[in-house]
């Protein structure tokens, strides 16, 4: 859907997650916990955080948030 957004924060820590987890992770933008980013709701990054699921939170949007 055009201008939605995904609001993702990550919860837990890396420690523990495979190698291919972990740069998933930092591919989605993460540095640290408790840090969110917000990307565009497409596929490939559906299907990103559904590789890491464990790992974060996920908020929809409607992109007026900044």
């Amino acid at each position: 859907m055009p201008g939605r957004k995904l609001k993702v924060t990550l919860v837990r820590s890396l420690i523990g997650l495979s190698p291919k987890q972990e740069a998933t992770v930092r591919a989605l933008g993460f540095r640290r916990i408790r840090q969110t980013v917000i990307h565009e709701d497409t596929a490939t990054i559906r299907g990103m955080i559904s590789r890491v699921i464990h790992c974060v939170q996920v908020k929809e949007g409607d992109g007026h948030e900044a």
